[in-house]
This record gives C-alpha cells, sequence and structure tokens, in this order.
C-alpha cells in the first residue's frame, strides 16, 4: 500500500508538472528547460524498471510537486486553468486506453519518435514536431478536446503548438502510470490528504 502510494503520488505529480508546463509555455512562449526535458523524456521510457526512473528521479519532479501541493492544499490559491488540464487528461486516457486501434498509432508511433531522438535529441524541433503529431492522431481525436489558454500569438506559433502538444502527451504518460499504480478517481478522492503528505514528504527530501 505504501509502495503503491509512492508511486502514484509520483505519477501524479508527473501529471501535474506537464500540465503546469502547458500553462507556462502557453504564456511565455517555447523554451526548453530541464523540468520539459524530464516530462519529455518519460515518452521515450517504456521499459523503465520502476516510475522514479522513468522521470530520472524525483528531484526532477520538483516543479509537479510543488504545483500537486499547492492545488491540493486547499488555501485559497488552487489554480482551475492547471485542474482543467489534470481532470481532462485523467478522462482522455482512459477513453484512449478503450480504444485499441488509437493505442496501436501512439505504441507505433512511440518507436518511429525513439528512432528520432536516437539520431537528433529528444527534445529537438523534429522530435517535438513528431509527438505533436501523435498526439494529434490518437488523443485530439477524442472528446473534450483541451482548450489550452494562452496568448494567441504564442498558440499560433507552430514551434509552440507543437510543444505543447508534446507536453499534453506527456501528461497523457503520467495518467497512465498512475492508473498502473493502483490510482483510480476514487483515490484521487479519498486519499487526497495522503497523497498531499507524501508529496510534501518528496519535496522536502528532494528540496
Amino acid at each position: 500500500m505504501k509502495k503503491n502510494l509512492h508511486e502514484r503520488t509520483i505519477a501524479l505529480a508527473a501529471l501535474f508538472q506537464s500540465a503546469t508546463l502547458v500553462r507556462d509555455v502557453a504564456d511565455r512562449g517555447h523554451y526548453v528547460d530541464p523540468d520539459i526535458e524530464t516530462s519529455i523524456h518519460s515518452l521515450f521510457m517504456m521499459n523503465a524498471p520502476d516510475i522514479e526512473t522513468i522521470y530520472g528521479g524525483v528531484s526532477c519532479l520538483h516543479t509537479g510537486l510543488n504545483s500537486l501541493i499547492t492545488q491540493f492544499s486547499g488555501n485559497g490559491t488552487r489554480d482551475m486553468e492547471l485542474t482543467r488540464y489534470v481532470v481532462t487528461l485523467f478522462y482522455l486516457e482512459r477513453k484512449l486506453n478503450s480504444k485499441p486501434k488509437l493505442m496501436q498509432i501512439l505504441s507505433d508511433g512511440l518507436d518511429a519518435a525513439t528512432a528520432q531522438a536516437e539520431y537528433f535529441s529528444e527534445t529537438h524541433p523534429n522530435v517535438i514536431a513528431g509527438l505533436a503529431d501523435i498526439y494529434k492522431k490518437t488523443v485530439s481525436t477524442l472528446t473534450p478536446k483541451i482548450m489550452v489558454s494562452g496568448e494567441p500569438t504564442i498558440l499560433n506559433n507552430p514551434d509552440n503548438a507543437n510543444l505543447i502538444r508534446a507536453l499534453l502527451l506527456a501528461g497523457i504518460r503520467a495518467a497512465v502510470l498512475w492508473r498502473q499504480a493502483g490510482g483510480s478517481r476514487w483515490k484521487l478522492l479519498l486519499q487526497r490528504k495522503a497523497l498531499l503528505g507524501e508529496a510534501r514528504r518528496l519535496y522536502d527530501i528532494h528540496e
């Protein structure tokens, strides 16, 4: 139980990190930093021995843990836009998981992106564009669509749009890991206090 709570907290932090980065890119424009590298890297780690390895260690999820703690603390600082992204990603992951054809397209696309990343790099514009295309062919075909808010001039930039879609795909990956660790809608509600406590513990250890 403790191990599963630990894994679920990491997956949830990873989901919050992706959602936070989507918001930041939409507001400020294209950039690549260690947080983005961590989220994108998770899309290429399909055979990792544990969830921490997927993200390069808990310390790489500092931003996600901080967002999770802020959203779960109930101190009046909740970001409703961030909550909307997270809730919708959870919902879309469940729908995607029920569509075998889309899951196959996703799997094949990630295999191709992995080969491309080995030639370029995981955050090279060509690789990000490829990940964005996978998102458009799979998650974007489902409803409800995630409507990203931000500066119109930023959102209309193709590089920014690609990065946002790639980060949303990373959010779907985190939602998959949450489910695989035994996460569910009910656990998100009933274990809120426990998840918050574990997130605080991890944040303090790796600060």
